[in-house]
């Protein structure tokens, strides 16, 4: 039996990382379950050491217990180790040791890594995971330094430099993980300019993926950029501004959240939330307080998610693009799927849809049991649903609410947002074997 385990989890990729985030996951929730983690020196449910430690290695940000308040300072180092190992990639994390141990890595262990990034070929992909840990180091530095500035200002240099390098690293892995306590996220910097800049930066940096800012970096030297980034930079800023103006319109006249408020601080609002909502998880005002309008298009916005490869969740900013390029294609009567010039090839557009609709469909039965097992609204329970898929982090109010059914659906949802559906699909199921035969072309009426 072990042995057939055993080359169960070998036989593929996609089940290997399964398996390994899986086995993060649980060892991450055994040292919270520790007495040393905890305030009260009590040991807490499994099942809440489970979400939690599902919540930070998915990089995801619900939460049934306060990390502020509830966890010592053991319990903090857990929950930021489970962040930057789920943020990065354990494979990452791994091939970084091998490479530190100077040792050969493998073909296989090539292609975990290449299922892990997200990447159509292994070539240099040894190369990249430097890139990746380098650029992530760096960002979270500048990250920690900026917020430790700012934290110094309301409490000790030690607990500032603490808090800095916590939410740096919390925040640029879209964790959306806070010491503020209360489960008050940023609220008390909704009117704080520097903090928000700072927060969304990081959140934004984070999103676009480790590939993208590669590109970024090396622009100087090749003076130009890919597809995918073209692809990837100019959704994501239209999705930003677009997503800004809809919060700012629908809320403007709303007194229970910002319409009340002087005109700056009604965009600033509107930009952070339109930023975070794409898998940030960290919120400057009550989002349970917003319109029924604007809570549905944050659902929509955190069901697109961040880029490739990023930290974040969702369908990906590429699979929305190539879907409105596929539907723009089709209306103007073009047989090609075109993007800044460039033709995709038609797998590329049968993935995209796949992804999308493998995705409508888990959010749809995670929604369907979450109705069954708790009782609240359906927005609200849409809304959590989605956030947890999308790996987002922000929630109406329903998840300290949850019931034992409730969050055991959370966590899965968490877990497969991380892995991605198709990743899951490819663990689990059949290999495919060889096809020696194509069926006769039929026609059906579509519309």
């Amino acid at each position: 039996m072990f042995k057939k385990a055993v080359r169960w989890l070998n036989a593929s990729p996609p089940r290997i990382l399964l398996s390994g985030f899986a086995l993060i996951i649980l060892f991450g929730a055994e040292l919270l379950r520790l007495p040393i983690a905890s305030v009260s020196g009590s040991s807490m449910s499994f099942v809440d050491a489970l979400f939690t430690a599902t919540s930070a290695t998915c990089v995801t940000g619900l939460v049934v217990l306060d990390t502020g308040t509830y966890f010592t300072t053991f319990g903090h180092w857990v929950i930021l180790l489970l962040i930057q190992i789920g943020g990065i990639g354990f494979m990452t994390m791994a091939t970084l040791f091998a490479l530190i141990l100077r040792r050969r890595i493998s073909l296989k262990e090539r292609l975990v890594l290449q299922e892990s990034l997200n990447q159509g070929s292994i070539e240099g992909l040894v190369r990249l995971v430097r890139k990746v840990v380098f650029y992530a180091l760096a960002v979270e530095t500048v990250g920690a330094l900026l917020y430790t500035f700012r934290f110094a200002a309301d409490m000790s240099l030690g607990k500032a430099i603490y808090h800095g390098v916590f939410h740096s690293i919390s925040i640029f892995n879209n964790a959306g993980f806070d010491l503020t306590g209360d489960f008050q996220s940023f609220f008390n910097y909704s009117e704080d300019i520097y903090m928000n800049v700072v927060s969304m930066g990081l959140i934004i940096v984070g999103g676009f993926g480790f590939v993208v800012l590669a590109d970024l970096f090396d622009f100087r030297r090749r003076n130009k950029f890919s597809l995918h980034t073209r692809v990837v930079l100019s959704v994501s800023a239209g999705l930003i501004v677009i997503g800004t103006l809809v919060i700012f319109i629908f809320e403007f006249t709303n007194n229970r959240s910002i319409g009340s408020d002087g005109f700056g601080h009604k965009l600033l609002v509107s930009l952070f939330q339109s930023v975070t909502t794409r898998s940030g998880g960290v919120a400057t005002v009550d989002v349970s307080e917003f319109r029924q309008a604007t809570q549905f298009f944050m659902i929509i916005l955190m069901f697109i998610g961040a880029s490739p490869g990023s930290t974040g969740g969702g369908i990906k900013t590429t699979t929305f693009a190539v879907l409105v390029g596929a539907v723009f294609a089709m209306i103007r009567g073009k047989e090609d799927v075109v993007l800044f010039r460039h033709r995709l090839a038609q797998e590329r557009v049968y993935k995209a849809v796949t992804v999308t609709l493998f995705c409508i469909g888990i959010v749809m039965l995670g929604t369907m049991l979450l109705a069954t097992t708790e009782d609240a609204a359906f927005l609200k329970i849409l809304f959590e649903v989605t956030s947890a898929f999308g790996t987002v982090g922000l929630s109406m109010g329903l998840t300290g609410d949850l019931t034992f059914a409730g969050k055991c659906t959370i966590i899965m949802l968490m877990f497969i947002g991380r892995l991605g559906p198709l990743t899951l699909t490819y663990a689990l199921g059949p290999k495919p074997g060889r096809v020696l035969y194509r069926h006769s072309e039929g026609k059906i009426i579509i519309g």
